[in-house]
This record gives C-alpha cells, sequence and structure tokens, in this order.
C-alpha cells in the first residue's frame, strides 16, 4: 500500500548498504554461475540419516541456494578476519527471505540471531513487521511487537525463547547450540554454519533500550508508519489511531509518509472527515503533502462515488505546485468513466497527451466501459487501436477489455480483441483471456464456439485452469447440453480439479429438467463420493425433478436425505415437495407442507399458493380454491397463473359468469403478459361465444410483440369453425398454417378480425401480404377477397380475384364460396347461375358450403325461387334430413337488403350480362397465345366481336358504371395488360378494331388506384414469352 522504504541503521563502512553487503558476504567469484561445493559438514555439526551419507543429494535449485552456498564457503573468511554479523545483516537477510516469498527461513534468522546472543534492535523487529504484514499475518506481527516491547522475542512455533537458548548460551561445549530443538531445512542449515564457525562468544542481550516501566518504544518514524500501516490493513483502526498518537506524545518526527498512511487507513474504512481532518494537521506540523497525499484522498473520493470533490482534489495537486503521476490520473479516470462524463475524460486525455502521459493501461477498461455504456462502440474500438503507443497490453487488462465487451453481448468485439493483431513476442495466450472469450460465447448462445475454442486452447500450448470448466460445464448445463457438460465434468476430475458444489449442481439440474433423473441421481452419487457436500439447490432439483414426474416417494427420500445431512429445508424445497404432493393428489401431504411453510421466515411464496389453488381445483374443491385465490388477491400477490387457474376452475363447473368475470379482471390488471395467460383467456370467450372480445384480445397480444402459439392457433381454428367460417376455408388455413406458407398466421388473424367485424383491422391486415411480393396461393388470396367483401368493398374484392387470374393462381372451392358472397351483395345473379351450372355439372366440387353460400346469395339478391331451387338440388343431392332446416328464413340471417344496399334485379341485368361477357374474353385471349391455326383465327374473331360488343354497352359514356368505375370496369379492365402480347404473338391490332374500347383502356388506367393494382403490360408479355418457350 504505502510501505515506506526498508530501514537501515548507519553503517561506518565507507560503502552503501548493499555495497557492504556484497563485499562481506559474497565471495570472488560468481556463484551463481560457478557455485563452490560445500565441504564436508564437521563433526559437531547436525547428524544426517544413516541412509543419506550414502547418497549424493542433488542441489537446491534457484539463486537463493547458490548464494548460500557461497556464504559457507566464506564462513572461513569471517573466522580468520573475526568479521561477526551485526543487526544490520540479519535485518537484511529477513528482508531478502521475505521478499522472496520464504517467509519462514525469513523468521529463522530471528531466531538464529537469538542463539548469537543478539536481541533484534528496532530496525530488525521492523523488517520483521513488514514481513509479516507483506504476508497478511496480522496477528502474529502484533504478537511479536508486543513481545519485543517487552524485551522479548516471541514468534509462535519459532519457540525463540525455549530453554534450549539458555543451555546453548552457558554451555562450555555448546557443538549443537540448540538446535536440536527444531528441524532445519538445508538451505537454513547451510546458511546457520556459515556463522557457527569460530567467532566470539555471545554478548549479553542489552537492556540499555528499556524505559523505566520494563517497556521499550519505537524511536524511528519508519516504525510507526508501518505500525499504523500493519494495524489499518489489519482492520484495528483504535490501534492504528493510538499508535499515531503514541508517535506524537514521544515527540518522534511524523513525516508525510505517516500521514499518507493514516490517511489511507481512515479513508479506506469509510472516515473521510479524518482523513481530510489529517490533511489540515499536515499543515499545522508543517509537513507539506505530497502528490500522493492527494492521490490518496482523490481515490478515496472516488470510491465514495463523490466526483466534484475527486476533481477538486485533482485541482488542488495543482495548485500545490505538484505533478500528478500516473495514480492520479487513473484514479480522476476512474471516477470520470463511472459518472459517464464522456466529455470530460476526453478533456482530461487530451490534456496527458500535451503533457506527454499516457493513459495508463488499467484504466483502459473502464474507458471502453463508459464508450460501450453510452453505445459509442467504434470510439472504445478507437481507442483500443491507439493504445498501447509503446508495449503490449497486459493479458489481465486485455481479459477485463473483452469482459467489458462479453457483459454487453458484444461477441464479435471480445472476439477482435482475442484474436487481433498484437505483437506476442512468443507470449502464450493467458487462460484468463480464454476464458473471457468462452464466457463471451456463452452470452451470446454460441455454445459451438465455446466448445471448440476449449478445444483448441491446449493445442496452443495454454491448459484449462478450474475456472474454464466451471464455466463450461455450467454454460452448457444451462442451455441443456448436459451430455457435452457431463463429459467435461468427468474431464475436470481427470484433470485433478475437484468440481465445486455449483457445478455439479448444474449438471444435477439440467438431468432433472430433462426428466432424466437416473442420470441426476448418479451425479449426485459421484458428488458425494468425491467428498463435495450437496447443498439446499441440488436437493432442491432431485426433488424438483422427481415432483414433476410425479415421483413423490423418490421425492419425499431426498427429502429426507436433506434433513438428515443438517441442511434445513427452504421455501424453495418446500414447494417442489408441495408440487409433489399436489401432482399426486395428495390433499392431507400437501396441507402439512402448506401449514410448515407458513411457519418459515418470509411466509407462504406465490408458487406454493397456486400450487394449493391447483389442488382444490383438480378435487373440484371450489370453494375452498375460491377462498384460497381470494385471500391472495386481497394480499395483492395473485399473478396471471393464479387468475388462470381459478377461471378454469370457473369454466370447467359451467360457472361461466364467473369465469368471464376472471378474464376480464384479469386483462384489466395487465396480468397478460405471455401466450400463455393470453390462450387460457381466449378460451374463456371462445367457450361462451364471445368472439369479438376474442379478436380484440389477439390483437392486444399482437400489439405487445407476443407471437400466438401452436395452442393459440388450435383456439383460433376451432373459434372460426363455431362461428361460421365454411369448413373448407378452416381447412385451407390450417393447413397452411401447418406447411409454414407464407402469410399463413397473418390470414388467420385477418380471417378472425373480418368474421367479428373488426373491417379495419381486417383490411390493414390483408393489405400486408396481398401488397407484398411474395408468391402467394389461392389461401391467401380468398382470405383477402372474404376480407374486402365482408367490409363492403366488392370492387376491391373482385379485383382481387382477377389479379388472382392474372397471376395464374387456379381458384378452389374456397374461391368460389367467397366468391358467391362478392356476387350476392353485388346482385349479379348471372354470376351466381354461372358458378352454380359449373357446381351442376361438376367442373367445380361439389360441397355443402358452397351450395349453401349460393343459396343465401339468391335470398340477399330477392331471388327467392332460385334459392329454392338450389335447396331442393341439395336435398336430393345429399340426401339427408338434416338440410331440411334451409328452408327456414331465420336461418340465413345475414342481414338486410338495405344493409348491403344491392337494389333491385333490373339494375344489375346489363351489369350482369357484361360480366358474362367478360369472363369470356379472359379464355379467348387465352386461346389466341396458346393455340395455332384455324383454332386461333376463330378465337381471334370472336374476340373482336365480344369488344366490340362492349363498344356497344359503353356507348357515350366516360365509364361502364357512368361517370365513375364499376364492377363491369373492374372487371375488364385487368385485360387491358394483355393488349401488346396478343397483338405480337396473335397478329391482331386491337386498337384499329376497337378503338373506342382502347380510350376507355387508356382513361381507367390514369386512375392512380387502377394503375398501382395492374401489372406492367411488359412484365406480362415478358411472362407469356416465357410460357410459350417452355412449352415449345
Amino acid at each position: 500500500m504505502l510501505a515506506s522504504s526498508i530501514p537501515v541503521k548507519p553503517s561506518s563502512s565507507p560503502f552503501p548498504p548493499s555495497t557492504v553487503l556484497t563485499k562481506t558476504l559474497l565471495p570472488k567469484a560468481s556463484p551463481l554461475l560457478n557455485p563452490p561445493r560445500v565441504p564436508p559438514l564437521r563433526s559437531h555439526t547436525l547428524p544426517l540419516p544413516a541412509d543419506t551419507k550414502k547418497k549424493k543429494r542433488s542441489s537446491p535449485g534457484g539463486a537463493l541456494p547458490s548464494l548460500l552456498r557461497s556464504l559457507h564457503s566464506a564462513g572461513d573468511l569471517h573466522s580468520r578476519n573475526a568479521v561477526l554479523p551485526t543487526n544490520n545483516t540479519y535485518s537484511m537477510l529477513v528482508h531478502v527471505y521475505g521478499t522472496a516469498g520464504l517467509l519462514q527461513e525469513s523468521l529463522l534468522w530471528i531466531r538464529h540471531m537469538r542463539l548469537r546472543g543478539f536481541f533484534p534492535d528496532e530496525v530488525t523487529m521492523c523488517t520483521v513487521l513488514k514481513v509479516l504484514k507483506d504476508a497478511r499475518q496480522f496477528d502474529r506481527a502484533h504478537s511479536f511487537y508486543k513481545a519485543w516491547s517487552r524485551g522479548i522475542v516471541h514468534l509462535d512455533d519459532l519457540e525463540l525463547e525455549d530453554p534450549a537458548f539458555s543451555a546453548s548460551t552457558s554451555s562450555s561445549g555448546a557443538n549443537n547450540n540448540g538446535s536440536t530443538s527444531m528441524s532445519i531445512s538445508f538451505k537454513q542449515f547451510l546458511s546457520t554454519e556459515l556463522f557457527k564457525i569460530g567467532g566470539r562468544p555471545p554478548a549479553p542481550a542489552s537492556d540499555s533500550m528499556l524505559s523505566s516501566n520494563g517497556l521499550q518504544k519505537p524511536k524511528l518514524s519508519s516504525t510507526y508508519n508501518v505500525l499504523i500501516d500493519l494495524y489499518g490493513k489489519a482492520g484495528r483502526l483504535s490501534d492504528a489511531a493510538d499508535v499515531f498518537s503514541e508517535m506524537l506524545k514521544a515527540g518522534v518526527p511524523v513525516d508525510v509518509c505517516t500521514f499518507n498512511t493514516m490517511m489511507f487507513v481512515c479513508g479506506s474504512h469509510g472516515n473521510l472527515v479524518e482523513a481530510e481532518a489529517l490533511l489540515g494537521m499536515m499543515e499545522e506540523k508543517g509537513v507539506s503533502p505530497d502528490t500522493k497525499t492527494f492521490n490518496i484522498l482523490l481515490s478515496l473520493y472516488a470510491d465514495a462515488g463523490d466526483m466534484d470533490a475527486a476533481v477538486a482534489c485533482y485541482r488542488r495537486t495543482r495548485e500545490a505546485g505538484l505533478s500528478p503521476d500516473e495514480v492520479t490520473y487513473r484514479a480522476l479516470l476512474g471516477v470520470l468513466c463511472k459518472k459517464n462524463m464522456v466529455r470530460h475524460v476526453e478533456d482530461l486525455i487530451d490534456e496527458m497527451k500535451d503533457l506527454f502521459v499516457d493513459v495508463d493501461e488499467h484504466s483502459v477498461p473502464g474507458i471502453v466501459e463508459m464508450y460501450v455504456g453510452e453505445g459509442d462502440v467504434d470510439k472504445a474500438k478507437d481507442l483500443l487501436r491507439k493504445f498501447p503507443r509503446s508495449g503490449v497490453m497486459s493479458s489481465n487488462v486485455r481479459a477485463a477489455v473483452m469482459d467489458v465487451f462479453a457483459e454487453r453481448g458484444l461477441w464479435a468485439e471480445a472476439e477482435d480483441m482475442f484474436y487481433g493483431e498484437r505483437d506476442l513476442a512468443g507470449r502464450k495466450r493467458d487462460v484468463l483471456e480464454y476464458n473471457v472469450m468462452i464466457k463471451a460465447y456463452g452470452r451470446a448462445k454460441l455454445y459451438d464456439e465455446a466448445v471448440s475454442l476449449f478445444k483448441g486452447m491446449k493445442k496452443h500450448g495454454t491448459w484449462p485452469n478450474e475456472s474454464t470448466y466451471n464455466t463450461l460445464v455450467q454454460m452448457l448445463s444451462v442451455v441443456d447440453l448436459v451430455e457435452q457438460a457431463r463429459d467435461l465434468l468427468v474431464e475436470m476430475q481427470e484433470m485433478g480439479f475437484k468440481p465445486p458444489c455449483q457445478t455439479f449442481s448444474a449438471v444435477i439440474g439440467c438431468y432433472a429438467r430433462l426428466g432424466q433423473l437416473a442420470e441426476a441421481v448418479n451425479v449426485f452419487q459421484e458428488m458425494v463420493r468425491v467428498g463435495v457436500k450437496p447443498n439446499e439447490v441440488v436437493y432442491g432439483s432431485l426433488i424438483n425433478g422427481f415432483a414433476e414426474h410425479g415421483s413423490l416417494e423418490e421425492a419425499l427420500q431426498y427429502f429426507h436425505i436433506m434433513e438428515e445431512s443438517g441442511l434445513s429445508a427452504n421455501l424453495v424445497v418446500l414447494t417442489s415437495l408441495l408440487k409433489s404432493y399436489c401432482k399426486g393428489g395428495n390433499l392431507e401431504g400437501a396441507k402439512a407442507i402448506y401449514e410448515r411453510m407458513k411457519n418459515l421466515e418470509g411466509g407462504l411464496d406465490l408458487v406454493a399458493c397456486n400450487c394449493m389453488i391447483g389442488l382444490f381445483a383438480d378435487l373440484g374443491l371450489v370453494s375452498e380454491a375460491k377462498l384460497a385465490f381470494e385471500n391472495l388477491r386481497e394480499m395483492g400477490r395473485a399473478d396471471a397463473i393464479s387468475y388462470s387457474t381459478i377461471m378454469y376452475l370457473y369454466r370447467e363447473v359451467g360457472l361461466i359468469d364467473e369465469a368471464i368475470q376472471i378474464a376480464e379482471e384479469m386483462n384489466l390488471s395487465g396480468l397478460l403478459r405471455d401466450c400463455v395467460s393470453f390462450n387460457k383467456v381466449l378460451v374463456c370467450y371462445a367457450s361462451n361465444g364471445q368472439f369479438y372480445e376474442c379478436g380484440e384480445l389477439i390483437h392486444e397480444m399482437i400489439s405487445k410483440k407476443l407471437l400466438p402459439n401452436d395452442r393459440t392457433f388450435k383456439v383460433l381454428f376451432t373459434i372460426l369453425k363455431k362461428a361460421g367460417i365454411p369448413m373448407e376455408a378452416v381447412e385451407q388455413l390450417e393447413s397452411s398454417y401447418q406447411e409454414g406458407k407464407p402469410y399463413a398466421r397473418q390470414a388467420t388473424f385477418t380471417t378472425l378480425y373480418s368474421l367479428v367485424g373488426m373491417h379495419t383491422l381486417a383490411i390493414e391486415s390483408a393489405q400486408t401480404f396481398i401488397e407484398s411480393k411474395v408468391d402467394l396461393d389461392s389461401s391467401a388470396y380468398n382470405v383477402a377477397i372474404y376480407a374486402y367483401s365482408s367490409a363492403g368493398d366488392i370492387n376491391k374484392a373482385l379485383n382481387i380475384y382477377m389479379k388472382m387470374r392474372d397471376v395464374h393462381v387456379e381458384p378452389d372451392l374456397v374461391t368460389y364460396i367467397y366468391l358467391v358472397g362478392c356476387y350476392g351483395k353485388a346482385g349479379m345473379v348471372e354470376g351466381l347461375k354461372r358458378i352454380y351450372s359449373q357446381l351442376e355439372y361438376e367442373e367445380i366440387e361439389s360441397s355443402e358450403s358452397l351450395f349453401k353460400a349460393i343459396i343465401d346469395a339468391y335470398k340477399i339478391c330477392n331471388r327467392k325461387d332460385l334459392a329454392e331451387l338450389v335447396i331442393q338440388e341439395m336435398k336430393f343431392r345429399y340426401n339427408s334430413v338434416k338440410h331440411s332446416d334451409v328452408e327456414s328464413e331465420t336461418e340465413y340471417e345475414i342481414g338486410s337488403e338495405d344493409e348491403y344496399d344491392v337494389g333491385s334485379e333490373g339494375e344489375y341485368e346489363v351489369g350482369s350480362e357484361v360480366y358474362t361477357n367478360a369472363v369470356k374474353i379472359y379464355d379467348l385471349g387465352r386461346k389466341i397465345w396458346t393455340s395455332k391455326g384455324e383454332e386461333r383465327e376463330g378465337a381471334k374473331k370472336e374476340f373482336i366481336e365480344v369488344l366490340k360488343l362492349f363498344e356497344e354497352q359503353l356507348g357515350d359514356k366516360v365509364y361502364f358504371g357512368g361517370d365513375n368505375l364499376g364492377f363491369v370496369d373492374i372487371a375488364l379492365v385487368p385485360f387491358s395488360t394483355w393488349f401488346k402480347a396478343l397483338e405480337i404473338f396473335g397478329t391482331l391490332n386491337v386498337e384499329s378494331e376497337c378503338p373506342k374500347f382502347i380510350s376507355w383502356a387508356n382513361r381507367c388506367v390514369q386512375k392512380e388506384s387502377v394503375s398501382k393494382s395492374l401489372p406492367d403490360q411488359n412484365k406480362v408479355f415478358e411472362f407469356i414469352a416465357d410460357v410459350k418457350k417452355k412449352s415449345g
């Protein structure tokens, strides 16, 4: 943290401390290149085991053992020149070993100096404290300091003050020097031998450092700084404050390092006020703050989220004449990025550029996260391209940046970072980078890529660690790729990793969820066998798995095992057990669990309450179910499942009004949030014949962007059948839906809207597929004809029929059923006669639905005589009494004549004749370009005759309908697009033969509504040419 440098006592040597160490302890030859051989041990040394004397022992590796062997060789030099170690020597050795991570070996030097009769002075004591502090052994450091203050040395298991010490220092034959009291490593033994050869007798410990009360106090500022830092890291704030207070009382000079340490200790524990007060005290004591002082405050403000204070602290650094350093900028960038202050961050980076200061790599992930959070991924990429100016980004930082992208689902950006160009300098990718990239693939649901990357990492020299396996196993288990997860779980253990409970739990939960309960049990037993204790989640998964499959006995078995293992059942586990009782219809068992759940902290959860309502409903206990539901509703906790369950119960027992009331309340409460809840309400409305409400419900569902599922469409097809849509039409819609034809779903919605009178929605829905460029089949055209006909737009309906013929989609039975409806509403009796004639001569498939449609159409046209004839034919053909009810006038309450405004029969007499000729002209035109010889010439002659008849009917009128387009205009005008093809392939000049007809066609095309509906003549020509080419 804010550790001060190692205190070294002043030396009389002319060399600096490091030079003294080198000249005193190291031999002239380099020990690292040619380590001297260790001479045989003398008889007074520690004895070796008998069998080891005959073996050649290999030298310990590393630089320190080589150094120690060199030090041992220099032992005779000490003996001859009488150079003895000092406190300074021991202090430096403790520091060197501690810095190398050899904690126990470093502390053994303190034992050695006690054996030599030395008592650690303040510098040595301070070095020991620092080594223990850095190793986070705070209590041990505290004990050592307190013992040192009392004039003794205590280091727990090292037994520095044991009786062997007294014996060894007073005995004349001190060969063992107390060494027999403990086992010493080979390295320590060699280094110990250095000072046991020769030397002076140990001097008695001095009492000069003890105070009048028998305690010695530190006198150096550096010692107090280390103590404050020690207690601060240990979280012992009062002890840190006491040391600081004692330092002030003792008159020990307080330096900037002291204040910095105290400020950090106070601030890091949330005492910002005290940290700020210390800054004021610095000024009183005449201690000038340094850059580190302001960095500490800035970091504390940043951690507290006080951006203004952090920025002000940065300014104070400048005002104090100090230069911000890397830590300053890193802290300030951190707080600005957390607040998403993009402009301020960019301004600060520009300022750093002006000062030739690079952005610290540890600031990069925060800046990238800020840009990504603001949706400006390009700026994040630009920053990464420019960084670093020199060197290579470390693996940890690279992984942190990748993780930012991964958390936002930006797997491609994370992949760019992972595979991006960089100067690897022979360095392989770190396992952390692989782990983050695997996580990124998992979040993007690219599971194959995640597994592939895992398999490839070994080939590139990076071995997966425990985190790699845990991430993959849990990821694959969540998406039910359980076999791959299981294989990785086995491989993980073969690699020597012990999977944690969470990883086992994921696999067990996946097997249980998929109903593979035997495999779930096998993994559970494996988990217990390797010594991983299952938790509540594991037992809950097993219990829930057996509960879902109605295996109450097995669910109870694992419930009892869980309780015997000392785990208490939580709400989740009890709810799973409750579900098991409910699925088995065990009311008494369910009630017992239900009552037990009431006594738990938090009370009953919603799932448990819904389970009980469902159980009551399944058992037909209406009163109990109603009471449980009403209690839940009064508490405001009833959800869609609660409402759906009670609604279903009411409907099943015949309480339709109550069911409808619940459905309406559910809708008004905004509880319809998914397909399941919508479907349940839809069924309730449909069973009560409220089809209009069904239409509204479907429209609301689509508006909420909820995609109706198979269950929804099953209900819709049932509604259409019950509401009177011809059976053939419903079967056609259902077949199109099952086959996944374009706009099959939209066509079903359109039919429902038209059926219930929601004509605006029906027309909008029909336009989406009629005006599309997708090739449609007859079912889509049929629905559009029905939609426009139901909305009263007969012209558009007939226009769609003609368009259907133009694109060579053959009409089917449903087409004729809907077309009959159009003719009836338009009063076009001749059209009805023509279709009926085709039906009689079996040119159209015989169908009761078509017979009924013709009867209805004749009645709308006030031709009850013709309707009666069709009725008799229908009865004769099907020879069934069930059709006798068609004679009843009330059976066909389609609507009054005024509703459709059909007028008299005479008004449509001419129009009907012309319409018949319009149909005839289509057949003649087809003969002209498909036939040859005399047949073609005859068709051409008849074609011109029909056109001349049209000219006679048109007379001086603008359109056949007068001043506005009529049915005949709509029926005829599509043929005009074929004239170019007829003239070329039939050598027929229509304009010269019938100029009046061509003028009429040109007037029609000038209307935007007509021109938009007609195909281009050139495209028609190309189409016919292609057909002729293929047909030869």
